[in-house]
């Protein structure tokens, strides 16, 4: 199976422009792919100033951002994942979606927000799920979740072998922590950044770019520039995650002790 990123630049609240960049950094024609996972909010920019402003980039699955996503799987041959703003029954949602060809196979809702995300939008309301992909199976979360162990392991104990995860990183942690996330639930994941800044209203965000392919045995197997946009694309076996043993004698799903551990 071939993985990969876009890291992208996008400028806010210009779509048409966004697409465009897309398609300039990565060459259609070249790229030969199975999954690739573009930023979190990678059409809209993320500094947003009001809910109004939240309701006027949002969609529903199938407008023109699904329609630019399933072009780029079209294209590419490839599976996408992408965030995007979705609108429910008045609702807005940090989402992202998974397509394949002109088919959306799920759209996902940010379940942990992070800082004024909160004032913009709700929180997820949808479980996690993982969903058959060029013979993988491929789980969703979105940037802020890397936080929360939680998320990673409800996507191995739902049987991902691949955790696409569309990401505006402006912390300087996420990609040290996914070589954890991933070695202890021997998952492959995918972290698609992006890269500039931000400034709007009382808000300044700088992202740190480095997006990242990390293996199921904590290995990095690709590492973008944190100043530029970048596409890389690896080859791997999804089916080294469905091993969960590290050694003869350890498995790091079947020796868990859930009931020793405190809940809640």
């Amino acid at each position: 199976m071939r993985i990969g990123y876009i890291q992208t630049d996008p400028v806010f609240g210009d779509k048409e422009r966004n697409f465009q960049r897309v398609m300039e950094i990565v060459d259609v024609e070249a790229v030969k792919a199975d999954l690739i996972v573009l930023p979190e909010l990678f059409a809209t920019g993320y500094a947003f100033t009001s809910r109004l402003e939240a309701h006027d980039l949002g969609e529903l699955p199938g407008e023109e951002t699904t329609r630019f996503l399933c072009r780029l799987s079209r294209e590419t041959g490839a599976a996408v994942a992408a965030g995007f703003v979705e609108v429910e029954c008045e609702q807005w949602f940090n989402a992202a979606m998974l397509v394949d060809g002109d088919r959306v196979i799920n759209t996902y809702r940010k379940i942990h927000l992070f800082n004024k995300e909160k004032m913009w939008f709700a929180p997820g309301d949808k479980p996690f799920a993982v969903h058959p992909v060029r013979g993988a199976r491929v789980g969703l979360m979105v940037c802020y979740d890397w936080m929360f162990p939680e998320a990673a392991r409800s996507l191995a104990m739902l049987g991902a072998d691949v955790i696409a995860h569309p990401a505006n990183l402006v912390m300087p942690y996420c990609q040290k922590a996914m070589v954890t996330r991933c070695l202890e639930n021997r998952v492959f994941a995918v972290t698609a950044n992006r890269i500039g800044t931000e400034a709007r209203g009382e808000d300044k965000f700088t992202f740190t770019g480095g997006s990242q392919i990390t293996s199921f045995n904590g290995g990095v197997l690709s590492s973008a520039p944190t100043d530029r946009v970048h596409a890389s694309f690896v080859d791997i076996d999804p089916h080294a995650a469905r091993d969960k043993k590290i050694n003869e004698y350890n498995d790091v799903i079947s020796d868990r002790r859930p009931g020793l551990y405190t809940t809640g």
